[in-house]
């Protein structure tokens, strides 16, 4: 323990015990990476810190990813530092936004990163430290300090943990995430979470009211995707595979899912305070029905399945606000 409080004292740490990065464990996970410890990933903001491939090694020894896992975190950090991503403004917002990697291809077996039962915590595999090596890298490299750099006024468990998720692909009705957004095979997608919603039900017995539920739960006025402009708010929807079995034999197209949570995914101008409804007509938000979209267009709803098989849950995972997901091969 004595590495932990000298890194702790120093700032390197989260507070949890780390593993000292020593140079043999260093040398292996930048081995197994493929690439030269020198070479430079990115610039992370808001320090705009040089993101080599050795300093993503020494984060993910001191969390205690696998060396296997680097090819994924190196893309991964490669997919945060895209300007449409807007890094910098999700490492020093007030909001509890986070960045969450969601993985498809085969490496989601190889590196045993969960995407049934638990899957986004409780599981005791790899998926954990993999999540939290991006966040050291954050603290370390980016400069996401809380307090100094970082003003989120809550933060949330996933600054300490990350998010690491697969999808459940053999389970899934459509094809894969990272597929339908161009990359096919191992591929991570990064997603601004400001946390995790919970969607249930136990009424729906077909896909059509089913989505629909789903879609109306995803609006509620204080989501951040509702404040000013929507052309930046993103959600990722999770369904587990009975839920997107059910709703799969109603709209065998993903594109159609995604069109119906965006319809549905909006509340009446009406059911706000006067200046709220004054801004919203501003902002240009106000449809010609009175009605105010979560999101711009069903480009923007992403739908992934993942989850265990007991049919009464979605996930919603909101981000929060001018950011987009960003997709890399790996």
């Amino acid at each position: 323990m004595a590495f932990t409080k000298l890194a702790t004292d120093a700032g390197w740490g989260d507070g949890l015990p780390l593993v000292p990065p020593t140079e043999a464990r260093v040398r292996d996970h930048v081995a197994a990476s493929g690439r030269f410890p020198e070479e430079c990933l990115a610039e992370l903001p808001p320090r705009n810190g040089r993101a080599s491939v050795e300093k993503v090694a020494i984060n993910a020894v001191m969390a205690g990813a696998a060396p296997e896992a680097m090819p994924l975190l190196c893309a991964a950090v490669e997919a945060m530092a895209d300007p449409v991503f807007n890094l910098f403004a999700l490492n020093t917002t007030t909001s509890s936004v986070v960045p969450g990697l969601f993985v498809n291809g085969p490496a989601r077996h190889d590196l045993e990163i969960p995407y049934d039962t638990g899957c986004f915590g409780g599981d005791a595999g790899p998926g954990p430290a993999i999540g939290r090596a991006t966040r050291l890298v954050m603290r370390n490299v980016a400069g996401q300090r809380v307090g100094v750099s970082s003003k989120s006024v809550f933060g949330q468990p996933g600054r300490v943990a990350g998010i690491a998720v697969a999808e459940w692909e053999e389970r899934s009705p459509w094809a894969p995430l990272a597929e339908r957004r161009g990359v096919a095979g191992n591929a991570v997608t990064v997603h601004g979470c400001t946390g995790t919603i919970d969607v249930a039900d136990i009424v729906a017995d077909d896909g059509v009211d089913l989505l629909e539920i789903v879609g109306k739960s995803l609006a509620f006025p204080g989501t951040n995707a509702f404040i000013g402009s929507h052309h930046g708010a993103e959600i990722l929807v999770c369904l587990g595979p009975p839920w997107a079995e059910l709703i799969a034999a109603s709209y065998p197209a993903i594109d159609d899912v995604r069109e119906r949570l965006w319809a549905h995914a909006a509340l009446p101008v009406a059911w706000w305070p006067e200046p709220h409804r004054r801004k919203a007509e501003e902002n240009d938000r106000v449809d010609g029905d009175g009605m105010v979209h979560l999101v711009k267009s069903p480009d923007h709803m992403l739908v992934m399945v993942c989850g265990g098989l007991a049919n009464l849950h979605a996930l919603a995972l909101h981000s929060f606000g001018p950011t987009r997901a960003v997709t890399r091969p790996f």
